[in-house]
């Protein structure tokens, strides 16, 4: 009898220590999901070329664990935070991370591609950003509107960019941002003189 004692309580201590090593030794691989948009013609002087809109996403925080936890009780993972607009930059230079650089009001009219960089925070499998963009001393002309997917695990870039070969007019332009079709930011901005 004392032997089957023994017996049984190094099996439960081995058991212990096999589930403290499955916990410690998990993977914590974030994925990084890159999308693309189409490109659209340009027409005129008012018309811009709208090129790919690529979404990064920034490494996930790794995922908090109890160092120990009774055999019969999982740990419950919390639900991720839904996808939330954060800020709205625009600019006329992005960096490698397709983050505005040169954050501005007014541009020059031979200031020929603006960008539109959105932060957004939370985790989405399929969420649609769009920017619109439109001249507003031409009546709102749309200017553009390019709509970008992107699936994110934590806070993300996506940056949309809008390119004119020629001059762009002078007056007063916007940019209206939406997430998943609801409103999210809206910045006005000026070509031309001062």
């Amino acid at each position: 009898m004392k032997r089957s004692t023994v017996l049984m309580g190094l099996l439960q201590g081995a058991g212990l220590a096999s589930l403290l090593l499955l916990a410690a030794c998990g993977k914590h691989d974030e994925p990084a999901t890159p999308a693309a948009t189409p490109a659209g013609n340009a027409a005129s002087a008012a018309s811009v070329l709208p090129t790919p809109a690529p979404a990064h996403t920034a490494p996930a925080a790794p995922a908090a664990s109890s160092a120990i936890a009774p055999a019969t009780t999982t740990a419950a993972a919390a639900a991720p935070t839904p996808l939330a607009f954060a800020k709205l930059t625009v600019g006329d230079a992005v960096d490698k991370g397709h983050q505005v650089t040169h954050a501005a009001e007014r541009f020059d009219a031979d200031d020929h591609t603006l960008y539109a960089s959105v932060a957004t925070v939370g985790s989405s499998r399929d969420a649609t950003i769009d920017a619109t963009w439109r001249y507003l001393e031409g009546g709102g002309q749309l200017v553009s509107k390019i709509s970008q997917s992107i699936a994110t695990d934590g806070p993300a870039i996506t940056t949309f960019q809008v390119h004119n070969p020629d001059l762009w007019p002078e007056g007063k332009y916007t940019v209206d941002i939406t997430v998943d079709g609801k409103p999210a930011a809206s910045q006005d901005f000026s070509i031309g003189k001062p």
